[in-house]
């Protein structure tokens, strides 16, 4: 048995305060780290002890093998829980742990290693009978080795990462022509995320569902599974939406999934929790990969076993057998989760920084919220733009679905613009609820449904607030308005760095007739309520908002705005935007493609923005000549921030 009493948790956000839940539940002391980005979150005050391990980047922080374990030794730890990313899945922190006589809560470096290998899972797995994706996955790299086999795999193909997973590393391929950059791309973002760029290929299916098993396995060569999920729902290869146990599967199908996760576990004497993820289509299931670690999708097997998977892992690192036998584990109900992230659907999905000025959480019979963040912090480029987890949990789909648009319903995230209002969208649409599931579901089925045509509400709710605010004196730069009862008065905001004009005039002390895009809008405000609720043409509602200095944060329709004084407006790039490619984002530029007098096409990409551990190639705007290179390698931009000026062709120009 390997004694210990004080666990270390190696991550951060959300999967940090999970495990320290849980380990406290137990009895064990805990231990928190924290790189100076995450002085103010909440595991870091949840623990028993935190211990400071780096600055912000994560490479000098939480993937320095070297500090944890110095963090590990210093507070008096016996036992490294890695979470789940970071050096979850590194064999060699499994070892280090090892070689420092700490105990690893996860598989050994051994099992790690094998099975982190995309290319020997994939062996091990056709050993072991399971069915595979035909594709590449021999040890030779070289561009025109890759380039044979991608032939001979077909297109369109997929380029995967080989060691890793989270969707890094992941490349889908149409034709040949994208073969060259999209195998830079997956090399580059495989080798900053897991220290190795090689890739394997594999065909791609176009229409799968992505289906899941929940294995354990023990030091007395116990192996069970917990059911499967669906994690179908992605973009950009990373999961959106997950349920258990997963839905309208062929029963004979499932069992043989299942069999096959155990027959892949067996076959390696797996110690730990584990996920072996397939796709499925037409009927057929291929064995995709296994993760060697907790998933971020747990909490809907957590709900539908009412186990806890974290206390499974501590006691199997402890030496003890899994706590219960195949038999005697039953699934009830249903539960599905979805992953509230910092990020802009009104923009392609970019990651989004910035302070979190308001968050509340739903509560309910059946909702669970898992969440790394707290109002008052500062959300930063340098990790996962993930927040939060919400599930919901109920006697059946239909239930869980009920409950879990609910609990979006009465989630508050205001401070940064956020992707809340498209899970509500998918999780309310008829396609979710029919079960019309694929990896391609928020391409075909479901997407960003904002409707622009409130956006003329949301403007006179911001007029009326900005009014109300200089009523009261709280906003000095907007002094300058003059209240003459009942009359109306012109008032010039920024709306998204965009100049609008509104007029405000006074009905009554708490009402306002609001000029906003071409329509006469009434506000009124009943600031008599527990908060404060508006009514916008006589239909009440409840906005989300928040002030930061001057500025406003406003949400609502599925809308996000941030409204300023007009005053106030920063600079723009230059009036002749379209010609500059500016950063979408914060972040740093890992490489610059151009160089000045170089002729580009529209779409060439220019240079590599890494943020939020994912690279994010930069477009040309416009076909013409590079003017000016604005910005260079290793250097950290702020968002907006011009980064290469092109003078177009006389064609584009026009």
């Amino acid at each position: 048995m390997n004694g210990f009493d004080t666990i270390l948790v190696a991550n951060r956000g959300e999967i940090a305060s999970r495990v320290i839940r849980s380990a406290r539940a137990m009895g064990y002391r805990t231990v928190a780290v924290y790189s100076d980005a995450d002085a103010g979150m909440p595991h870091v005050h949840q623990a028993d002890v935190a211990v400071h391990i780096g600055p912000a980047p994560a490479k000098s922080s939480y993937l320095d093998i070297g500090r944890l374990i110095a963090a590990a030794r210093d507070s008096g730890t016996q036992a490294i829980h890695p979470g789940y990313g970071f050096l979850s899945e590194s064999a060699a922190f499994a070892q280090a742990c090892a070689d420092a006589g700490i105990v690893f809560i996860g598989p050994s470096p051994g099992i790690i290693e094998m099975m982190g290998d995309k290319a020997q899972a994939k062996a091990r797995a056709l050993a072991a009978g399971v069915p595979c994706i035909p594709g590449y996955m021999d040890a030779d790299q070289s561009p025109e080795r890759l380039a044979l086999e991608a032939e001979s795999v077909g297109y369109p193909l997929m380029i995967k990462a080989v060691a890793g997973g989270g969707g890094k590393g992941m490349r889908l391929v149409a034709a040949s022509t994208g073969l060259v950059d999209a195998l830079a791309l997956a090399r580059s973002e495989a080798e900053k995320a897991f220290g190795s760029g090689a890739v394997m290929l594999e065909r791609a299916l176009m229409r799968p569902r992505h289906v899941e098993v929940q294995v354990f396995g023990d030091t007395h060569g116990n192996v069970v599974h917990l059911g499967c999920r669906d994690c179908s729902i992605q973009r950009r290869h990373q999961k959106v939406v997950e349920e258990a146990p997963a839905p309208g599967l062929d029963p004979a199908l499932e069992a043989a999934i299942t069999e096959a996760a155990v027959a892949a576990a067996r076959a390696v004497a797996y110690v730990g929790a584990g996920t072996v993820e397939f796709l499925v289509e037409d009927g057929e299931f291929y064995f995709l990969e296994m993760n060697t670690r907790l998933q971020v999708e747990h909490p809907v097997t957590e709900m539908v076993t009412g186990l806890d998977l974290v206390e499974w892992q501590i006691r199997v690192a402890a030496g003890e057998t899994l706590p219960l036998a195949q038999h005697e584990i039953a699934l009830a109900g249903h539960a599905i989760e979805v992953r509230l992230y910092a990020e802009d659907p009104a923009n392609g999905f970019l990651p989004q920084t910035g302070p979190v000025l308001k968050w509340d959480m739903p509560r309910g019979e059946g909702v669970r919220v898992d969440a790394g963040i707290e109002a008052g912090v500062e959300i930063s480029t340098h990790y996962d733009p993930m927040l939060a987890k919400i599930i919901a949990w109920g006697s059946d789909r239909a239930a869980a679905q009920r409950r879990l648009v609910r609990a979006l319903d009465e989630t508050v995230l205001v401070g940064l613009r956020n992707n809340l209002p498209v899970l509500l969208d998918i999780v309310a649409s008829d396609a979710f609820r029919d079960v019309r599931l694929s990896t391609r579901f928020l391409e075909e089925d479901v997407a960003a449904s904002t409707d622009e045509t409130d956006a003329a509400k949301l403007d006179a709710l911001a007029a009326a607030l900005f009014y109300d605010r200089s009523a009261l004196a709280f906003a000095p730069a907007l002094r300058g308005w003059r209240s003459r009862p009942w009359g109306a008065e012109t008032l010039v905001l920024s709306r998204d760095g965009e100049r609008i004009v509104t007029s405000v005039r006074p009905l009554s002390a708490d009402s306002y007739e609001v000029g906003a895009d071409g329509e006469e809008i009434t506000v009124a405000f009943h600031p008599g309520r527990a908060a404060k609720a508006m009514s916008v043409e006589g239909a009440a509602m409840r906005p989300d908002s928040a002030w930061q200095g001057e500025e406003l944060h406003l949400s609502l329709f599925g809308l996000y705005r941030i409204y300023a004084p007009a005053a106030r407006l920063q600079r723009k790039a230059p009036e002749d935007g379209q010609t500059v490619a500016v950063a979408p984002m914060p972040g740093a530029i890992q490489s610059v493609r151009v160089t000045r007098g170089e002729r580009v096409a529209r779409g060439d990409t220019l240079l590599i923005l890494e943020a939020m551990k994912m690279e994010h190639p930069i477009p040309a705007p416009v076909g013409g000549t590079v003017k000016a290179v604005l910005a260079h390698p290793g250097e950290q931009v702020r968002q907006r921030q011009p980064l290469v000026e092109i003078a177009p062709d006389e064609e584009a120009a026009t």
